[in-house]
């Protein structure tokens, strides 16, 4: 079975053929990423009752999401470096393995700590399987076909996200299940995406001798933002801004930070290389992932409390009620997938997407407890075509402007400022409107669905703010036209020569370590396929 390149070379009637293997291959890798995702997007309906069985409080409530984003965030750049030197097939079983770990001790935990520990070694699954399927796509298919294919990783997504909050409010609203099932129902769709793997999923590899994985800057790095969001959570609850808390947390995570900086300067094999994230189009992707990152994560948590909370309705009802932003996503990552397909023009899709997102969030920033629920609908269209439109484009980007070599690190290096964006996000909205309803409770008396609806008005205007940072990185992204080819180093189209009867196999094409940009590949770097 073969996965290598779709490219322009071959003739019509070989083109259907690699596309149907393409997709065989692919199914494996996305089951994988709709149990990963659904991981997620469970919980938002059933977080409310989930918290209430088990006595947590709004802290912990933020934590439990925060937790799993935290790792996620954490481990996305070293499960990058380890897809540019380890095998990709075998590192994407390993993450499946962890994420079903951590849906057991999710599904039997007996406290908030427990629950939140368990939903944290979750995460490191998660971010595994969410950066290698988008790697596994990138060693596969060119840039330019990318967008077809990133349409099915986006409708997926887009399936997961709306299945999510339904199931999980379904489960919650049944008496003969509970909410541990929320965790539970997702390891038999595991196990599958491990079988479908090991039986459709062949990828080229390169191992490289004497690997250096930059374990101290990963270190440095997690604990930094760890330091950061433990701050976030209790400043100003716990303790005042201006307090020797507040300074000893915020320089103990500046300094861990700029070391950090420190060690990727001088690591053989860096976590986060700098070179890349130096280039222009590196960073104004980063800058567009960070507000994506921030409103995908963020609308789905609040949203959900929101209906529940402020509104009274319950949990299967505030999962239907989210469908028009999970509709948006759908329709608008297959459209732009095959538009992107043909015109191989990116910038316009990120440009209008970003202007949607922020568009839908500002309208979000108005709503009170009695706002109209076919306005909050257009809105959270608006919010869900700007995610399907930008999400993945963003990435896809970035991985066009990289050799092969690269394509890990490069891929992982977006998501991971995408994970940190909605990682921060979730923290500091969820800070803000834990202390925007205490205020309303405590000093203006209001009864607490009112004080929950009108405060989550103010955390979606402040998301539309950040949204608008993906405007301006959008704007200013170079146009570019998508290559056609695997590797920048290959050519974009084939010799008339290279027929479907004397073109190359494949398989031998696609293994065929890079040449290094200095020079030919070394004579350590074998070829080696793994099936």
């Amino acid at each position: 079975m073969s996965t290598a390149a779709i490219n322009e070379s071959g003739t019509a009637n070989a083109q259907p053929k690699v596309q149907r293997q393409v997709l065989v291959a692919l199914s494996g890798l996305l089951i994988a990423l709709f149990v990963a995702t659904l991981s997620s997007t469970v919980v938002s309906t059933a977080l409310p009752k989930m918290v209430n069985a088990l006595h947590g409080s709004q802290t912990q409530y933020t934590w439990i999401v925060t937790a799993t984003l935290l790792t996620t965030t954490a481990t996305t750049p070293i499960w990058g470096k380890l897809a540019d030197l380890f095998n990709k097939k075998t590192l994407v079983q390993i993450a499946v393995t962890v994420f079903v770990l951590g849906s057991v001790a999710a599904g039997v935990s007996q406290s908030p700590g427990q629950l939140i520990a368990a939903r944290a070694l979750q995460g490191v699954g998660v971010g595994g399987v969410q950066a290698l399927v988008q790697i596994a796509i990138a060693a596969m298919i060119p840039p330019r076909e990318r967008g077809r294919y990133s349409g099915y990783l986006s409708s997926v997504t887009a399936l997961s996200t709306i299945g999510g909050p339904l199931l999980g409010g379904f489960i919650v609203d049944t008496s003969w299940l509970g909410w541990r099932w929320c965790f539970l129902i997702s390891l038999p769709v595991a196990v599958a995406a491990l079988v479908l793997l090991q039986r459709t999923l062949s990828l080229p590899v390169v191992r490289r001798d004497n690997v250096k994985i930059d374990y101290l800057g990963a270190t440095l790095i997690t604990s930094g933002v760890s330091v950061l969001l433990i701050w976030i959570s209790f400043v100003d609850s716990s303790f005042a801004w201006g307090s020797w808390q507040t300074a000893a947390m915020v320089g103990a995570a500046l300094v861990l930070l700029s070391v950090a900086m420190w060690v990727e300067t001088r690591a053989a094999e860096p976590i986060v290389p700098l070179h890349i994230i130096k280039q222009r189009t590196t960073v104004l992707a980063i800058l567009g992932s960070l507000a994506s990152g921030t409103a995908m994560f963020a609308a789905s948590v609040y949203l959900s409390q929101y209906f529940q909370v402020s509104r009274g309705y319950t949990a299967t009802e505030a999962g239907l009620l989210t469908i028009p932003m999970m509709g948006g996503i759908l329709v608008s990552s297959i459209l732009a997938g095959r538009l992107l397909s043909q015109t191989g023009k990116l910038k316009p899709f990120v440009v209008i997407g970003s202007v949607l997102l922020t568009a839908g969030f500002a309208g979000l920033g108005t709503i009170d407890h009695k706002t109209s629920l076919v306005f909050m609908s257009a809105a959270m269209l608006c919010i869900g075509a700007g995610v399907g439109m930008t999400t993945q484009n963003f990435i896809l980007v970035v991985q066009n402007s990289v050799p092969m070599k690269d394509i890990g690190t490069a891929s992982t290096t977006v998501t991971f400022f995408r994970s940190l964006g909605g990682t921060f996000g979730v923290t500091v909205l969820g800070a803000v409107l834990a202390r925007q309803v205490t205020n309303g409770i405590s000093q203006d008396h209001e009864p607490a669905a009112v004080a929950y609806g009108d405060a989550t008005g103010t955390i979606f205007l402040i998301g539309a703010a950040v949204a608008a940072l993906g405007i301006i990185a959008a704007v200013l992204l170079k146009p570019v036209t998508l290559r056609t080819s695997l590797d920048k180093s290959e050519p974009t189209s084939a010799t008339a020569a290279e027929t479907a009867d004397g073109a190359p196999d494949v398989d031998q094409t696609a293994a065929a370590p890079e040449p290094d940009e200095t020079g030919p590949a070394p004579d350590d770097a074998r070829p080696d396929q793994n099936r």
